[in-house]
């Protein structure tokens, strides 16, 4: 799994690569964990090139969501697959973020 975090145009773009297992998610929480206090930055989590996410990556996402909203940002998510977007269906977590 490879997680780049990256400031672009006033906004924060994550790039999510690989699979998002438990494991994988430890370390990827370590590189987005300033998304956590966007600070009024939108968020872009790129998923063009996740294959799969397991709940401790939702929950991670989850977090990012509750702080970006605190401070009025958005969380976008962009390039979702339909298997990622089927987990996001099942969870509920479909009505919680916007998609792209």
């Amino acid at each position: 799994m490879n997680t780049k975090l990256e400031e672009i145009d006033g906004k924060y773009v994550a790039t999510l690569e690989g699979e998002m297992d438990t494991m994988a998610a430890t370390e990827a929480e370590e590189v987005l964990k300033p998304l956590y206090h966007s600070d009024g930055k939108d968020v872009i989590i790129d998923c063009t090139d996740l294959e799969y996410i397991a709940s401790s990556g939702l929950r991670i996402l989850l977090v990012i969501l509750k702080g970006a909203k605190a401070t009025g940002s958005k969380v976008i998510m962009h390039g979702v697959n339909d298997d990622i977007k089927n987990v996001f269906k099942l969870t509920g977590f479909i009505t919680l973020f916007e998609f792209d």
